[in-house]
């Protein structure tokens, strides 16, 4: 298993997440606020959220990137998680990302994809990441936005979540010519 690198940024620490995760992520992914929100069952249970966990770590195991956990700094508490996935023919990548409620609106989820989309596109040479979510999802609609991500339309009744509500997603990206065009403004 390849282990993801270790990301600092000026809050937060991205690591590969482990089973030592579990409480942590637990807190919050039984919440109902961030499930079904992003199209999964809040977790009945820590030995889910374990579980969940080492599918997490499987999945790397065959060739998958893997998942960072959002580690805040200043506590060493574990927040949430952010994955780019969907790496299987190594020009794009798509991006998801979870956060505890408690840790909302304080951009910390920005902040931890601006770092995960620097590599995809620095150290991955992806061409294009993705980004989609739920059209209800405001939260997550005005992430893409702050991130510089263009929104290419709504996929309609193209989610069919676990409880049978059909969903439509909006479908964000970001190119590399775009990527490269914003880092050289930003500089």
């Amino acid at each position: 298993m390849a282990l993801l690198p270790v990301i600092k940024t000026k809050r937060l620490i991205l690591r590969n997440i482990t089973i030592g995760d579990v409480d942590d992520m637990y807190e919050y992914a039984k919440s109902t606020l961030v499930g079904p929100t992003a199209g999964w069952r809040p977790h009945t249970s820590p030995s889910e959220t374990k579980a969940i966990i080492a599918t997490f770590i499987g999945n790397q195991n065959r060739g998958e990137l893997g998942v960072w956990a959002i580690v805040e700094r200043d506590s060493g508490k574990m927040i949430g998680t952010i994955e780019l996935y969907n790496y299987t023919y190594r020009f794009m990548a798509e991006l998801g990302y979870s956060l505890n409620p408690d840790f909302w609106g304080n951009g910390y989820i920005v902040e931890a994809a601006q770092a995960v989309i620097d590599y995809g596109f620095n150290v991955l040479k992806v061409r294009r990441i993705e980004a989609s979510t739920f059209e209800t999802n405001h939260q997550s609609i005005r992430v893409c936005e702050k991130l510089g991500f263009v929104k290419e339309g709504v996929l309609r009744n193209s989610y069919l979540r676990y409880d049978g509500i059909i969903f439509n997603k909006v479908m964000f990206s970001m190119t590399d010519v775009e990527f490269y065009q914003k880092y050289k403004l930003a500089s």
